[in-house]
């Protein structure tokens, strides 16, 4: 029969059998390729759980196993060419491992994917250890596979170790940036758009991208400060915009010591209410602002505290400096003045008389 096809064809018998195992690859790889669109239209149509990760790892998998199952019946079947048979053996190999090696390690990753969709903060941490989890599975197929084809692993383990320990000298502070990095994508103490300030080296800014390596804020100068994870990680952060953006803040007064505090806080409740009303933009109208006799007696001086709510960390410069031209105002209103420093020096008999002698000359 195979003689027959072959002289109709007008080919050799090693030529016929060539072409027919092509034709049963190419068969395989569309055959493959419907049933994973079929797989794909159907986890599509279902909503999320069980299902659809099953669909979702299954997928994938049509297209290598009928390959797998045509380079096997194209190898035990049909009389190739040694060549092509020695070429076929490997790949069927190779694609056994892949597979092998390639569902668990799907597994993991959908597990992780579907995760993030639960928890979108989780995405940035996931997808890099998806990465990491598909590296691994792969180093750990080769190895596998080059140890079936009769390589030594022996020099191969011991250059991984040297080499291993080599890179992991030279990228010390590298390796350390990144798992740093890991570790705040998790933990997530910071979040871009936050507003932080580092208690180490007095950086402070707004969180633009949380990197592998570093973190990048922007200062409120428009400047960008880019700080190692590893550094970010060991420091003290204060976040000005967890667990909210709304944040307090206070204006200091001083007035003469002979002033009546009961004045002075009417005037600064006034001041306070009457920017309010009048819509000053990043002053909050709840909390109410409040006045407190803090810090309290100075040197030569009465001081209180105007205590406000702004809308985030940076109203309140805004806010501060009007109200300090609004509380200026009233106080030259009502006739309320603002101490400055004296001194009173007093002088012992010796000094006057040294003094008096010398005037007197």
């Amino acid at each position: 029969m195979v003689e027959y096809f072959a002289r109709a064809l007008h080919v050799s018998n090693i030529t016929f059998y060539t072409l027919l195992f092509a034709t049963l690859i190419l068969g395989s790889l569309l055959l493959g390729f419907a049933l994973s669109r079929i797989l794909h239209y159907w986890k599509k149509r279902l909503h999320e759980g069980s299902g659809q990760l099953l669909f979702a790892l299954l997928e994938s998998l049509p297209m290598p196993l009928l390959l797998i199952g045509s380079l096997y019946l194209g190898v035990e079947a049909l009389p190739l060419p040694a060549r092509f048979e020695q070429v076929a053996s490997k790949l069927l190999l190779a694609l056994v491992i892949l597979v092998m090696i390639y569902f668990p390690a799907q597994v993991i990753v959908l597990a992780l994917r579907r995760w993030s969709q639960r928890d979108p903060h989780m995405l940035r941490v996931t997808q890099p250890a998806a990465f990491l989890v598909r590296t691994i599975f792969a180093l750990f197929g080769t190895l596998i596979f080059l140890n079936k084809m009769g390589v030594s692993l022996t020099a191969v383990w011991g250059t991984l170790g040297v080499g291993s320990l080599a890179v992991a000298l030279a990228l010390q502070d590298t390796l350390s940036n990144f798992f740093s990095g890991l570790y705040l994508l998790a933990d997530r103490p910071i979040s871009p758009n936050d507003y932080i300030k580092l208690d180490s080296d007095q950086q402070e800014g707004y969180v633009v991208q949380i990197g592998w390596r570093s973190t990048v804020l922007r200062t409120l100068g428009n400047n960008y400060v880019v700080i190692p994870n590893s550094t970010l990680a060991k420091t003290i952060i204060v976040n000005y915009s967890q667990p909210e953006t709304r944040m307090s803040c206070s204006v200091t007064v001083s007035v003469a010591r002979e002033t009546d505090p009961g004045q002075v806080e009417k005037i600064l409740l006034e001041a306070a209410h009457e920017a309010i009303r009048d819509g000053l933009e990043g002053l909050l109208p709840k909390p109410e602002p409040g006045v407190s006799f803090s810090p309290g007696f100075g040197e030569s001086s009465l001081n209180f505290s105007l205590g406000l709510h702004v809308r985030q960390f940076t109203d309140q410069f805004l806010v501060q400096s009007e109200m300090r031209k609004r509380i200026l105002k009233k106080f030259k209103e009502a006739g309320v003045s603002m101490p400055f420093p004296t001194r009173t020096l007093v002088l012992d008999k010796s000094t006057e008389d040294l003094l008096g002698g010398g005037s007197q000359s």
